[in-house]
């Protein structure tokens, strides 16, 4: 049976730090919502900004239904022959609905303090415009129609994943969980 891993949590949580390992260590396969977006930007020679992201989120959503997303990913997902599956950036409960019916199912929360996160941001610039964010922009892009979700699925969580401490703690949790 399949091990369908869906990570939700605020960002820089650590959402992308666990998929890695999982991909390293488990030969896990590896979805991410945002890779859909970031294509899109890229064949529209747009920044691949925080801005622009959500940007393409909201547009592609208003316009094919907000479970366009959730969609792709469990096509993606059903296609793959893989016994562990990652799925990193459910952010609203549309991201789930059809992942949540496939056998082995389970939403993984992982959240850490916000300063912590805020450190991790700044630190490894994912996005053109994360680097010289402020605190006030940090705690603002919370605030977008992309994040405010993030607390309902946390709720429905299977487990959540403290990501507040070093990586081999991390790594610990993420063995438990798998075993």
């Amino acid at each position: 049976m399949k091990i369908i891993l869906v990570l939700t949590g605020p960002i820089a949580s650590g959402k992308g730090t666990v998929s890695k390992y999982l991909k390293e260590k488990y030969k896990a396969k590896s979805f991410k919502f945002s890779k859909i977006l970031r294509d899109i930007l890229d064949r529209a020679y747009l920044s691949q900004t925080r801005n622009n992201l959500v940007k393409i989120s909201i547009v592609m959503r208003e316009n094919f239904g907000q479970d366009i997303l959730a969609k792709i990913i469990a096509k993606d997902v059903s296609k793959t022959n893989h016994n562990i599956i990652v799925v990193d950036g459910a952010r609203r409960p549309a991201d789930i609905k059809y992942l949540k019916d496939i056998p082995g199912f389970k939403l993984i929360g992982i959240d850490a303090d916000s300063k912590i996160r805020y450190k991790r941001l700044s630190k490894r610039g994912e996005n053109k415009d994360d680097k010289n964010k402020t605190w006030e922009e940090f705690l603002q892009d919370h605030k977008a129609e992309t994040e405010v979700y993030i607390p309902k699925l946390l709720k429905q969580a299977n487990l959540i994943i403290n990501n507040e401490g070093n990586l081999k703690e991390l790594y610990k949790q993420i063995d438990n969980l798998v075993k």
